[in-house]
C-alpha cells in the first residue's frame, strides 16, 4: 500500500456510507495522530489500539452520527504521494470559512489549520474534513 493515510480516510468514508458504528485499520504512528485531530475536533467518537484478525496491531475507529447522519459529510485527500502538497501559514486555506478543517502535518506535529496559523507554522495539507 503506497498510501495509508488515503487508506484510512477511505475505510472511514466507506464504513459510514454503510452505517457502521466502528472500522478498523491497520496502526501507524501517522495514522493515530491524524486520529487524534479528528477526535480533538469531533468528527469522530474515539479509537481504540487492538490486535487484527492475523495478529497485526489495528486500530478500532468509533464513527459519530447526528440524527442518524454521518459527521463527516466529505473528507479529501490533498497530499498524495505522487504530488506532495505544502504551505506556508499563510497558505493554509479555511475549509468552508471556517466550519471544517484540514489536518497539517507541521515540524511540531500534526494539528488542525487553527492550531498550525496559532502556532505559526505550515507544513503539508493532509487531507480536508467537513
Amino acid at each position: 500500500m503506497n498510501d495509508p493515510i488515503g487508506d484510512m480516510l477511505t475505510r472511514i468514508r466507506n464504513s459510514q456510507m454503510r452505517g457502521k458504528s466502528t472500522v478498523l485499520t491497520p496502526a501507524s504512528k501517522m495514522r493515530v495522530r491524524v486520529l487524534d485531530v479528528l477526535e480533538a475536533e469531533g468528527y469522530i467518537r474515539g479509537y481504540e489500539q487492538v490486535t487484527g484478525e492475523n495478529g497485526h496491531p489495528a486500530i478500532e475507529i468509533s464513527l459519530k452520527y447526528f440524527e442518524g447522519t454521518p459527521v463527516i459529510r466529505e473528507m479529501k485527500r490533498v497530499s498524495k504521494p505522487g504530488r506532495r502538497v505544502y504551505m506556508g501559514v499563510k497558505d493554509i486555506p479555511q475549509i468552508r470559512q471556517g466550519l471544517g478543517v484540514s489536518i497539517v502535518s507541521t515540524p511540531k506535529g500534526v494539528m488542525s489549520d487553527a492550531a498550525a496559523r496559532a502556532a505559526n507554522v505550515g507544513g503539508e495539507v493532509l487531507c480536508t474534513v467537513f
